[in-house]
């Protein structure tokens, strides 16, 4: 018999407590089925793991930097004038000793010419004078020959004697005129050569900062016409803060990408760290210098550049995430006598190497390499690896421990020693072997995108 709304209705006005407690041992049954299954369920904390593989690791010092030709001349003009013929362009190649432009040189030819004939008018003087002397020296000689037999006086020969000694001061004052007509000679044959710019090495035109037809005034300073680079070879200036000049050394393994490069690395060693920091807004930042073959001219001027020193680095090493490390001695000190703190846990994922970081090193989250590049997988057009720096001394390993998962679903507390690291591997010295899986943080079923909540007691159902 199905019962009807009356019914119910007589039902519930005969009985109205027992009708209230059914109700409230429902909400009651519900309340408990949601707290105790869907509230478990939404909350439920799983591991994350990792397994140890072999790869290759580097820990590096990033920083920014600017290409820029390692040999490059500012060509400029050593006289003043109109700049009358401009022969090249940007982007010319130029050999040394060829043309570059000239300037109207009209002026310093008629002084040339003016110069050339003063000098001729003196020369003429010259033999003039040398005629004199020579007639002086007959006189003198005449007058000393009639002395001695007595047919002149001693007046006639002292005054003979004197015309001798003045045609010679003569002859000498000339001879210093001309030599200093030739000066003022050479000086005016060399500025009507100045006139004429010629290239002062090989290179690439790579700006021209004055055009033709423009007056160039050269009294003060001298202009600069155009500036010509060696562009077979560049130098990448980079900028590296003073947080992390201190990790740098001459000789060390560097490379770059530019923007352009699509992954393409090119390799060099560090040539020299300037000791005279620039100071930008309060950063102080030290200039390191290398220099990097550009034959094929795929580098060009004032390009950006993504530096990458090569601190250390390790080929074909076990690696284990450093979400998985909690650091619990003070660590061997190292090639620098650094010691690492007594307590230091790495399982948020944050490397104790990385937590004090320059202000250069800002940029170094949105700069870091790609996977692909981290794992030494390089452009195929890359050009040639140079030989590798030698380490100054080996670098210092760390102990640590790690939560270790057994075949069995078991936790496994394992104590391991690291060597080098990033932010994001780290080198396995000895503890764990190629293969094993290993505790790299937990998080919340039903949290924001299963987010990462850190380390926390480990249950073996939890890995089901």
């Amino acid at each position: 018999m199905i019962p009807t709304l009356a019914t119910a209705k007589s039902f519930i006005s005969r009985r109205p407590y027992l009708f209230l407690s059914l109700i409230l041992l429902a909400l009651l049954s519900g309340g408990l089925v949601w707290k105790f299954g869907l509230a478990n369920n939404n909350d439920k904390v799983q591991f994350t793991t990792a397994t140890i593989e072999r790869g290759n690791i580097e820990n590096l010092v990033t920083a920014t930097g600017i290409l820029q030709p390692r040999d490059y001349v500012d060509v400029g003009a050593q006289v003043s004038g109109q700049l009358k013929t401009l022969l090249v362009e940007v982007g010319s190649e130029v050999k040394k000793g060829d043309l570059l432009a000239e300037i109207d040189a009209t002026v310093y030819a008629a002084n040339v010419d003016s110069t050339r004939a003063q000098l001729t008018s003196q020369q003429a003087q010259l033999r003039d004078r040398e005629a004199q002397l020579k007639l002086a020296e007959i006189n003198y000689k005449r007058q000393k020959n009639l002395h001695a037999a007595d047919a002149t006086t001693r007046e006639a020969v002292e005054t003979a004697e004197a015309q001798l000694t003045s045609v010679r001061a003569q002859l000498d004052m000339l001879k210093a005129q001309i030599k200093q007509t030739e000066s003022n000679l050479r000086a005016q044959e060399a500025n009507l050569d100045y006139a004429n710019i010629y290239a002062p090495m090989d290179g690439t035109v790579v700006s021209i900062a004055s055009r033709q037809g423009q007056t160039l005034n050269a009294n003060q300073t001298a202009p600069t016409i155009m500036r010509i680079a060696d562009l077979s070879t560049m130098t990448v200036q980079t900028q590296v803060s003073e947080a992390d000049v201190g990790k740098l050394r001459v000789g060390m393994p560097v490379y770059f990408t530019t923007l352009g490069s699509q992954g393409r690395r090119w390799y060099s060693t560090l040539d020299r760290i300037q000791p005279t920091p620039e100071v930008l807004n309060n950063v102080v930042l030290y200039n390191a210098l290398f220099d990097v073959p550009n034959e094929q001219r795929v580098l060009m001027t004032q390009m950006s550049t993504q530096v990458f020193f090569i601190s250390d680095q390790v080929n074909d090493a076990l690696l284990v995430p450093v979400s998985a490390l909690t650091f619990t001695r003070p660590s061997r000190p190292g090639s620098d006598g650094a010691t690492a703190p007594a307590r230091e846990s790495s399982a948020a994922g944050v490397n104790p190497e990385g937590a004090k970081m320059g202000t250069d090193s800002a940029t170094r989250a949105a700069s870091s390499p790609p996977n692909n590049m981290a794992n030494g997988v390089e452009g195929a057009d890359r050009q040639l690896r140079p030989a590798r720096a030698e380490r100054p001394a080996k670098p210092a390993t760390r102990p640590a421990t790690v939560q270790v998962v057994t075949a069995k679903n078991q936790q496994e507390t394992r104590e391991v020693v690291i060597g080098v690291s990033n932010r994001i591997h780290a080198e396995v010295i000895s503890g764990l072997s190629e293969g094993e899986v290993v505790v790299t943080g937990t998080r919340t079923a039903g949290g924001p995108n299963g987010a990462n909540a850190g380390p926390g007691r480990f249950n073996p159902r939890m890995l089901r």
